[in-house]
């Protein structure tokens, strides 16, 4: 199948094996890092992190304390409201399993909940964030305007699901190295045989599609 080519070919460049991770720290390191730039989520998780490990841990901090641990992270007031809240629930319980009971997690989105679930628990799930989004458009496999969700849906019929935990990490990375927002580098893509976005703009290189 296409798509099967598709993930072989970018997984020799960037060569990912799944390691667990902790699921409640990726929990609030994912919930820290919306609409975040990464180094900023990494600084701000790390101050975490320091101080608090468990829902428990969390609930002790007053909520001002917290915002200013992870200042500068977007929407840091509210973060701080939500990750309290979440830690609440959480609390002698666990997280969940599954993807619609994650989501009733203040704060938690199909993207987050994703990432939990492939990333922390490996079960497979694609999550779909603007890289995998606009990927999957360019390559044809989901029609162009497609929202997260749906895109989300098509790409979790149609991958493997041995590959489904490759799919974020290989796109992310595929799409900040080669297939930009603006101007992709077609010319040095390993995959434009499979691109229609390659096929239809003349090798020209430039994106009608933004992030």
């Amino acid at each position: 199948m296409r798509i099967e080519k598709i993930i072989e070919k970018l997984n020799k460049i960037y060569n990912f094996r799944l390691r667990r991770e902790d699921p409640f720290r990726l929990l609030i390191t994912t919930v820290l890092s919306q609409r975040t730039k990464d180094e900023v989520t990494e600084q701000a998780a790390s101050r975490l992190f320091k101080v608090a490990k468990r829902p428990e841990d969390f609930l002790r901090l007053k909520e001002k304390d917290l915002a200013k641990l992870i200042y500068p992270v977007g929407f840091y007031r509210q973060k701080a409201k939500n990750i309290r809240k979440l830690c609440r629930l959480l609390v002698g319980k666990g997280l969940p399993k599954d993807r619609e009971s994650m989501m009733e997690l203040p704060g938690v989105g199909s993207k987050t909940a994703s990432i939990v679930l492939a990333y922390g628990f490996g079960i497979p799930t694609i999550a779909v964030d603007t890289h995998v989004n606009r990927i999957s458009q360019r390559l044809g496999l989901v029609e162009e305007g497609s929202k997260p969700e749906e895109t989300q849906k098509v790409l979790e019929r149609m991958v493997p699901r041995r590959m489904q935990v490759l799919v974020n990490h290989l796109f992310v990375s595929f799409g900040k190295d080669v297939c930009k927002p603006l101007r992709p580098q077609c010319f040095r893509c390993p995959i434009k045989e499979y691109c229609r976005y390659y096929h239809r703009s003349g090798q020209k290189g430039i994106s009608t599609v933004e992030s």
